[in-house]
């Protein structure tokens, strides 16, 4: 699967990825302590939603283009930060921001972020979507499986590894279960949001095996079907593993993600899983 992301910015995928993301950091930034986050994929920041590539799918219609009319309030509370940073970071509604705005949006004055993207093309965006000047911000070029030796565990000691690859390499899900192993080791206590596509499910129950027994205390599996998954076909469903998640995270993907899975869905088969692979 190569998963060049101006194709799919915006997608089911993005939207499902970036709400948790958002419900992850406004809870880490309850408490006065810095924290610091790991984006080890981290992208090019800005998508044209009217550029060659992601017209060529046109799949942002199928996510981000699907979520201008309200949800539940209960929905809307959850995708409240999500909204809200969309609105902030702009330039407009034909842009689509990645993880690493997100994650600025984010921060405090005293928290940081470490934003990893070795594709010289994709850095040079990244750099220039972000601003010059902020020196909370750390941009890298390492091969993003090595992260979790170089940067984990950060000197906050509070935070989250984001990881969202581009599942362009046979043995993805093999590095991915090897990371996950590593952070635990490293860094227990530390928070952990690994991105998933859902083509092959024998690969994605070993990944999730190996994250049971990597000695995480709570690792909880959000995953959003918009339609049965084929190995062959588009991209029609996918998942969120997170390490030490947020107390609230669950009660907050239960309000939103059977309205989500009835939005985003196309094809009568669009359904959710919300599940606790571990828990303390």
């Amino acid at each position: 699967m190569n998963y060049r992301h101006g194709f799919h910015a915006g997608n089911f995928a993005d939207v499902l990825k970036h709400v948790i993301l958002m419900r992850i950091l406004a809870h880490l930034a309850l408490k006065p302590a810095a924290f610091r986050v790991i984006d080890t994929h981290a992208g090019s920041g800005l998508y044209d939603l009217s550029g060659e590539e992601a017209e060529r799918t046109g799949e942002w219609r199928g996510g981000v283009g699907r979520m201008a009319e309200p949800f539940s309030p209960k929905a809307e509370a959850v995708l409240a930060q999500w909204r809200a940073a969309i609105a902030a970071i702009g330039p407009d509604a034909q842009h689509y921001p990645g993880s690493p705005l997100f994650i600025r949006h984010g921060l405090r004055e005293q928290d940081r972020a470490a934003f990893n993207e070795p594709h010289p093309l994709a850095q040079a965006a990244l750099r220039k979507a972000l601003p010059p000047r902020d020196n909370r911000l750390v941009i890298t070029a390492l091969d993003g499986y090595t992260i979790w030796n170089a940067q984990v565990p950060p000197n906050e000691r509070r935070g989250l590894v984001l990881v969202d690859p581009p599942f362009e390499q046979r043995d993805e899900f093999t590095r991915l279960a090897k990371g996950v192993t590593t952070m635990a080791r490293k860094w227990t206590g530390g928070s952990l949001a690994v991105w998933y596509p859902i083509k092959d499910r024998v690969a994605v129950d070993a990944f999730e095996d190996a994250a049971i027994a990597s000695g995480f205390p709570n690792v909880l599996v959000a995953e959003l079907h918009t339609d049965r998954f084929d190995a062959e076909g588009p991209l029609a469903a996918c998942g969120m593993l997170i390490a030490n998640p947020p107390y609230t995270l669950e009660a907050d993907l239960n309000a939103l993600l059977p309205e989500l899975a009835e939005r985003l869905a196309t094809g009568r088969t669009a359904r959710y899983r919300l599940e606790w692979l571990a828990k303390a």
